[in-house]
């Protein structure tokens, strides 16, 4: 994994780059896109953000890349969608690729900040927002935003499962064996998750989804859609065309239990073998014991290091390291907390893409989260490449 960081001063903006490639696959590119707060207008912010994301696409390294997902963190979603909205319709960098924003507030004090996942060498096909990557006999579906207005949490989870497992069954796809990660946002995490968690298990039961099989890489996270009646917005990535073999879950169990036993229903982690590559899927990860108990509460620089050691431990038994890691998302609850954990990630991780937002963790006494994609080399005759 190859990281760097590309800086145009003359936007106000930093690029921060992980690149995955071989000499004879496909290169994968992972970017977080952070915008220099200047005191203006949400308008003026995203319009650099835009410029950035066009010269980041033109430099040597990602040119003739595609996008193939986006995703924009936003301090104001509602009042500030509609003017993303007509800001991408003009922008030929976001087109075809599977676009999503929820209010995250970055806190580096700007109104926005992105994730970009790119890629050289697939087929890219927009079919009504739901994105399909497609190489050597593999169909990646990404599809973001997705959100109802009717309904309390558990209604609007149950339906939101409902229209994907139908996407899904229309390209010969199921949940249970083909989803990958999921992201479910919430609305007033303290109040709505509950509701969340009850519809989101009872409907993986229904679909053959237990602790006696298996669940999916998740992140259940304090965001708020664009849409005010909104309490919960769903993003997914399935793949076809896989083996199961090809798949393995990841459990850590001498620092993480098993999330069922606190009566929720969700992977710790997943690892896909490809012929040329390894990608590993880490869910959103926080300050916890292999009892289940929230370590060091009130304390957030020992519970971010706590965070980090489970993270490591999933990593390692994934075969993978933090060398390894194209991304890394930091979900914060107290903003006067950003700058002790900014100088934390800053020495860590000086050079891998990162992003830290203000989002509640699904308990009150967690105090940070992170989540974050790994992609190493991995040679297996058996399974074709990436």
């Amino acid at each position: 994994m190859n990281h760097q960081q590309i800086h145009l001063p003359h936007i106000g903006a930093t690029a921060q780059l992980a690149t995955f490639a071989t000499d004879n696959g496909i290169t994968e590119q992972h970017a977080i896109i952070h915008i220099e707060p200047r005191g203006e207008l949400f308008d003026a912010q995203m319009q650099r953000m835009l410029l950035a994301e066009s010269e980041l696409l033109a430099t040597p390294q990602c040119q003739g890349a595609q996008t193939i997902f986006k995703r924009y963190f936003l301090s104001d979603a509602t009042n500030q969608k509609p003017t993303l909205d007509q800001m991408l319709r003009t922008h030929d960098a976001t087109r075809a690729a599977s676009v999503s924003c929820i209010q995250q507030p970055p806190l580096n004090g700007s109104k926005v900040a992105a994730w970009l996942y790119i890629v050289h060498g697939m087929d890219v096909e927009d079919h009504d927002g739901l994105v399909i990557a497609s190489h050597n006999g593999y169909r990646h579906l990404w599809k973001m935003g997705m959100h109802h207005h009717k309904g309390d949490s558990a209604w609007q989870t149950e339906s939101l499962l409902i229209d994907y497992e139908e996407t899904l069954q229309r390209y010969g796809a199921t949940l249970a064996d083909n989803c990958i990660r999921t992201w479910f946002y919430v609305r007033d995490v303290d109040t709505q998750y509950a509701g969340m968690v009850r519809a989101r298990r009872e409907n993986f039961a229904e679909q053959g989804l237990t602790k006696d099989t298996h669940f999916i890489t998740s992140t259940g996270i304090g965001g708020l859609p664009a849409d005010t009646r909104a309490l919960i917005q769903l993003g997914t990535y399935a793949l076809i065309g896989f083996m199961p073999e090809q798949q393995r879950y990841l459990y850590a169990p001498t620092h993480l239990n098993p999330t069922y036993e606190y009566g929720v229903t969700f992977e710790r982690g997943t690892r896909i073998d490809y012929g040329d590559r390894r990608h590993v899927y880490i869910s959103g990860t926080a300050s916890i014991n292999n009892h289940g108990e929230v370590v060091h509460v009130g304390d957030i620089v020992s519970q971010t290091r706590r965070m980090w050691e489970n993270v490591e431990t999933l990593l390692a038994e994934a075969g993978t390291t933090f060398a390894d890691i194209a991304q890394i998302i930091v979900y914060l609850r107290d903003v006067a907390d950003y700058d002790i954990v900014s100088r934390m990630f800053a020495e860590r991780f000086p050079t891998t893409p990162y992003v830290i937002t203000l989002a509640p963790v699904c308990r009150p006494t967690w105090l940070i989260e992170m989540e974050c994609v790994a992609i190493s080399p991995c040679t297996n005759n058996n399974f074709r490449d990436f």
